[in-house]
Formats: structure tokens, C-alpha cells, sequence
């Protein structure tokens, strides 16, 4: 391989890591995920490596199920700490990594995240990113006075529709409208301060927001998702896109699909980063890297493995689970069973491996190798044109970012695609993307 592009990395930092026996990791603190000295360490570590950006994904209810009986009290992906509250404790101290909270259209208003994520913007000088997302669980619409999720085409426009009102509410106030005249008395340029006067199907709101222009023009945007609706509001407004393709062919056809899009908004090609997650094992031979992933996998009691198949096989639990997988029985994805059976039978897995290959990594892909070889899947992802970075998700906080650090990174240096010091200050400066024109500063 020939191409050296500079890569973008993220560090997604949920919970104990991703894999699903993080916490039995006998180096992982089980109660970690609620103490600030945990995510400190791996702020303060990611932020030493120059990585661009925490990322801190959310859920507004508890969407782990106990399918079968006893796997929800199995899971550390129950108990969490609301990211905007983390990210602002992590912001006074550290100074240059981005700081990017996950938060639903669906269950906000428009005003509420304008103002909190201006305010981290604020006092982070230039850092804050917001994940938008429209949440997906029935467990998450029980929780804000609804028996039921909303329909999916709804919340997507909903969606669409919070967005730009955001947006206009961060054009509040143009850039230079502080004059801060002693002698005159004059504090604000009053022409400057624009009512944003929004009237649409889902919200009605005036504003002005009541927090000046932020550092990077407005916080960085990040989506995730590859629903048409998706798409349209990532092409129109994201900085980043979080995608969950698990094969390079895929994701070079999700990249030229969302790039494709960018020219009808008046973007660059190079205005958005496409970032997909990947959680890695990583070893200084092959063997090490394996030893890694197994000693993990042998920790997920078969009531949790078998809950990470339940929606798309149904319920195993009356099978031996080194045995063949079953004919799925009313599976509630039944093209995810018919997938997972595939898969099986193809590669001749028992319950428990099938159930393995997903545990690994909350889902997402994972790859397991030497540092070279992980690098060489990283080139090939960028240099194929399906990537312009990656989203690392550590199988075990903190000790999976430090092998990163200690074997990953020194190779992708040596091969000249990722840097050894920050581009600039602020979040938006370290991505490359461009900084945001204010829509009323632009009509004058």
C-alpha cells in the first residue's frame, strides 16, 4: 500500500469497554463506570495520545432485557453517568481532546441543547460535539409519559426539523456582536442579536438563545445511522458520521453514498468525516491477540451471550450451547435470524461462538491482530475510500486504550497516518472540517 492519508481517531469510552465481560476483566474495576477517576485516566490518556475526540454514547432507559431469564443482572451495560454532566467535569481538565455527548431528538427540545451544548462549547474553549440521535427503545418512551416509541418516519422528521432549529438558535448571536464599550456603556451590538422566530410542524420557538456565539462557530455535529432520513440530515448538517459498517465493500458503499449527497447542501467532499467504529484485540503476535479475545469470551456466562441472540434467534436457552445453532423459532428480526443462521452454517459455529462473535464488541466489527495487521485493515479502509477514520471502542476501559496507545499508534505513526501533536485548539481546527458561517453575518 502506498496512500499515508492522515486518519481521524475518536475513543468511544462507554461503560467498562465493549466487550460484554469487560468487567470481569481481571484488571477492570466493575464499579468504575461511576467514578470520574476512571474516565479521567482515559481522558487524560487519550488526550496524551492526540486523539480527536471522546465520544460518549447514551441511552435513556434501560434497553438491556432479561432475555433470557438471568441475563440482565449479568450485564454492565446497565448503569451509566449522563455524558454532558461527565464530558463538563472532563473539560476543566483537559485542553485540547473534543469532548462529543450523545442526546435524543425525541426525548429534548430544541432550546435545552442549543443552551447545554453551547454552554460545554463555552467552557471547554472550542471542544464540544453533540451525537444526535432519535433513540430507537420502547424502554426509553416509558420513561417521558409514552407507552409506545414513536413511529419511525415521525421521529426522523421530528428530527430533522430539532436540528435546524438548533442550528438557528446558535446563530443567535453573530460573531463580533460584543463590544463591550466601558465608555459608552454599550455591552452588545443589538443588531447583532437575531430572534430566530422558528414556526414548523414540531416546534415553535423564538429564542434568541441566551448564550454568545460558541468557539467553533457552533459545536461539531455528529450522527450515526444509514436510514435514507438519516443520511439526509447527516449530509446537510453532520461534521462526523459514526458508521457500523462491517466490511470494507460496505462501507465504501455507505461513504460514496453520504459524500454523494454533500455537493446539494453547497458542502466539500471534505466538509464530513466518515468515522466507523471498530473495536480491536490487539497483540504483539497473532496468538497474543487471540489469547486476549478468548480469555474474554470465556467470561460471558451463557444467560448473556444467549441475550445478545435473543431478538434475532429467539430463545435458545433450552439448546446446549456448544451445540449447533437451532432453526431460529419466532425470531423478532426475522432477516437478522435468517443472517445469524447463515453465518452459522457457514462456518460450522455452536451457539456459543455465534453468540461470541457479537459480544466482542457490543455488535460492531471487530478485528483481532498484531499492530501491523491492524493497521494494514485501517489503511486499507481509508485508502479504499470507506473511511477517514475510526471510532476505537476499547473491549476493556482503561487497559484496551492503553494497548492501543503502547502497540497501535506507534505503527500508524511510523506509517505517517496520524499525528504527533494537535492542529489547533478547538475541536472543529484538530477534524479539518470548516467552520461554520453565521446565516445572518453571510446576508450582510
Amino acid at each position: 500500500m502506498t496512500t499515508r492519508k492522515p486518519i481521524k481517531l475518536g475513543l468511544s469510552m462507554r461503560y467498562l469497554g465493549y466487550h460484554a465481560a469487560a468487567w470481569r476483566h481481571p484488571e477492570a474495576d466493575p464499579g468504575a463506570a461511576s467514578k470520574l477517576s476512571h474516565f479521567l485516566r482515559i481522558a487524560q490518556t487519550a488526550e496524551a495520545a492526540k486523539l480527536d475526540m471522546l465520544f460518549l454514547a447514551d441511552g435513556i432507559g434501560l434497553r438491556t432485557r432479561d432475555d433470557p431469564p438471568g441475563a440482565l443482572c449479568r450485564s454492565h451495560q446497565t448503569a451509566e453517568l449522563e455524558p454532558l454532566t461527565l464530558l463538563s467535569a472532563l473539560s476543566g481538565m483537559t485542553s485540547r481532546i473534543g469532548l462529543v455527548a450523545t442526546a435524543s431528538t425525541t426525548y429534548n427540545e430544541p432550546f435545552h441543547i442549543a443552551r447545554k451544548w453551547a454552554s460545554l462549547d463555552h467552557l471547554s474553549g472550542g471542544r464540544a460535539g453533540w451525537n444526535v440521535v432519535t433513540s430507537w427503545s420502547e424502554a426509553e418512551a416509558w420513561n417521558f409519559n409514552r407507552d409506545q416509541h414513536m413511529e419511525y418516519d415521525l421521529r426522523y422528521e421530528r428530527a430533522a426539523e430539532f436540528v435546524e432549529v438548533v442550528k438557528g438558535l446558535w446563530d443567535s448571536w453573530e460573531g463580533d456582536a460584543l463590544v463591550h464599550d466601558k465608555d459608552s456603556g454599550i455591552f452588545f451590538d443589538q443588531s447583532k442579536l437575531h430572534v430566530l422566530d422558528h414556526k414548523g410542524k414540531h416546534f415553535k420557538v423564538r429564542g434568541p438563545l441566551t448564550i454568545t456565539r460558541t468557539p467553533q462557530g457552533r459545536p461539531i455535529l455528529v450522527q450515526a445511522g444509514a436510514s435514507e432520513q438519516g443520511l439526509e440530515i447527516a449530509a446537510r448538517s453532520a461534521d462526523v458520521v459514526y458508521s457500523a459498517s462491517h466490511t470494507v465493500e460496505a462501507a465504501r458503499d455507505y461513504y460514496a453514498n453520504l459524500k454523494g449527497r454533500l455537493a446539494k447542501y453547497g458542502r466539500g467532499w471534505d466538509d464530513l468525516k466518515v468515522m466507523p467504529g471498530m473495536t480491536y484485540f490487539v497483540g504483539r503476535t497473532q496468538a497474543e491477540a487471540q489469547a486476549k479475545l478468548d480469555q474474554l469470551n470465556d467470561l460471558v456466562a451463557p444467560e448473556l451471550g444467549l441475550s445478545y441472540l435473543y431478538s434475532q434467534m429467539g430463545d435458545l436457552s433450552g439448546y446446549p450451547v456448544d451445540g449447533p445453532v437451532p432453526e431460529p423459532k419466532d425470531p423478532r428480526v426475522r432477516s437478522m435470524a435468517r443472517m445469524g443462521l447463515e453465518l452459522a452454517r457457514r462456518e460450522s459455529l455452536s451457539i456459543r461462538q455465534l453468540y461470541s462473535r457479537i459480544a466482542a464488541g457490543f455488535g460492531g466489527r471487530v478485528v483481532v491482530g498484531t499492530p501491523e495487521s491492524i493497521v494494514d485493515d485501517m489503511e486499507e479502509w481509508v485508502s479504499a475510500g470507506a473511511a477517514d477514520g475510526f471510532n476505537i471502542c476499547p473491549p476493556v476501559l482503561p487497559v484496551g486504550l492503553d494497548d492501543f496507545v503502547e502497540l497501535v499508534l506507534p505503527e500508524l505513526r511510523r506509517r505517517g497516518m496520524f499525528r504527533t501533536e494537535y492542529e489547533g485548539t478547538t475541536l472543529r481546527e484538530n477534524l479539518g472540517v470548516p467552520m461554520p458561517v453565521n446565516r445572518y453575518t453571510a446576508t450582510r
